[in-house]
């Protein structure tokens, strides 16, 4: 069986120093032969040396440059088309320069099945190794606290692109294989690694990897063996903490996660106003909660920074025909253990990942959006429900 050739993902938002790792690797390949894709040719680096020497050949390497946009979304398919041909050559890796507004995810998944339309399957050829994340250390507090939408900064999005820019930061950083904490020769030593420990928090499955530059031993972002989907998918800190997997806290910094898990539906007054009056040092939080005057439907909370969204995911298991719930339940047993006999699955599952986060105040102020033992026993298609579609918050 041939060898595959192995694919590393460059991600991370607008200037995080993606291209200058791009270029960091050409120069110094070590004799590989790597082929590159990327969104902007002229932001590569080719000099005159670098051609003399060969470098760029067609037999040994090739520059494929993805106009347009978005690689992981209007242009999957050019991507798709784009690794086919570069699979067929004398190569040996082929490194991906996402757009820094890319979400990973939609990239990886186009290695995981065949497109029957093209006629392309890209594990045949090839093999995702790596998915790397490069961070700004200078800027990612600033992005962060921003509050704002890529079309705010109108880089490169589309008009209906409504992403925050931390929620799509977040999303790079959960699932990555390699974060590189780039451009650190900008702070200072505390600074670089309370957000070390931040990004820990986030993934702890990551490999974080200080950087100044982009420079960075090869092999710690090429041919790893580290990706794996079912893996990436389930990396995310706040993922581990719904799954009982207790990412250790960073005492010394004081960055701490924990889960908020009750069987009682929130009443719909208070938990809007609870959202309205979100609690400080909160960096993260994302899952599952039950609120009373939408009993049918799961509602999910994804929070980063500024940015709050609550959407339905779906109904309740409760909710199907007792012939389902009794296949699922002997399907999972983690379900059955939390099943209850009035309720079924219905509950509220919440991770918090934080910086000073006041635990206990938080715990306590989420008990008071809960139902009151009397509203439990109340009509709760009658509670006022001030809240937005769960796809508006």
């Amino acid at each position: 069986m041939a060898k595959k050739i192995q694919v590393t993902v460059l991600s991370g938002y607008l200037g995080s120093g993606k291209t200058t790792l791009l270029n960091y690797l050409l120069h110094n390949k070590e004799g590989r032969k790597i082929a590159v894709i990327v969104n902007d040719m002229s932001e590569v680096n080719i000099d005159a040396d670098m051609v003399k020497k060969g470098g760029f050949s067609r037999t040994e390497e090739k520059l494929v440059e993805l106009q347009n946009g978005c690689i992981c979304c209007t242009l999957r398919e050019d991507l798709m088309k784009e690794v086919d041909k570069l699979a067929k050559l004398d190569i040996d890796n082929i490194v991906i320069e996402s757009s820094g507004i890319s979400e990973p995810i939609p990239v990886a998944q186009s290695f995981t099945y065949e497109d029957e339309e093209l006629g392309i399957d890209l594990g045949e050829r090839c093999e995702l190794d790596t998915m790397v994340t490069v961070v700004d250390a200078s800027h990612f507090w600033e992005d962060y606290q921003s509050g704002e939408s890529l079309l705010d900064r109108n880089q490169e999005a589309d008009e209906k692109d409504e992403r925050d820019v931390i929620d799509l930061l977040v999303d790079q950083i959960e699932f990555a294989n390699v974060i590189l904490l780039n451009k650190i020769d900008l702070v200072d030593a505390g600074s670089r690694e309370e957000l070390k420990a931040v990004l820990k928090q986030l993934n702890p499955d990551a490999r974080i990897i200080a950087t100044e530059y982009g420079k960075v031993a090869l092999e710690s972002v090429l041919n790893t063996r580290l990706f794996d989907f079912e893996k990436a998918s389930r990396a995310a800190g706040w993922i581990k903490e719904l799954n009982e997997e207790h990412v250790p806290e960073t005492e010394e910094y004081g960055i701490s996660s924990f889960v908020y898990r009750r069987k009682k539906p929130f009443h719909p007054e208070r938990w809007g106003a609870w959202l309205d009056n979100w609690p400080t040092g909160v960096v993260r939080s994302k899952g599952f909660f039950w609120l009373a005057s939408r009993n049918n439907v799961s509602g999910l909370l994804s929070q980063a920074g500024s940015s709050i969204a609550i959407q339905e995911v779906g109904k309740w298991i409760a909710t199907y025909p007792k012939q389902e719930q009794a296949v699922i339940l002997e399907e999972d047993p983690d379900l059955a253990k939390y099943w209850d006999d009035n309720y079924g699955d219905r509950m509220t599952e919440l991770v918090f990942i934080g910086i000073e986060m006041d635990k206990e105040g938080i715990i306590k102020s989420l008990d008071q959006c809960l139902l009151s033992d009397v509203e439990m026993n109340l009509d709760w298609n009658q509670l006022h429900d001030p809240l937005p579609s769960f796809s508006s918050y």
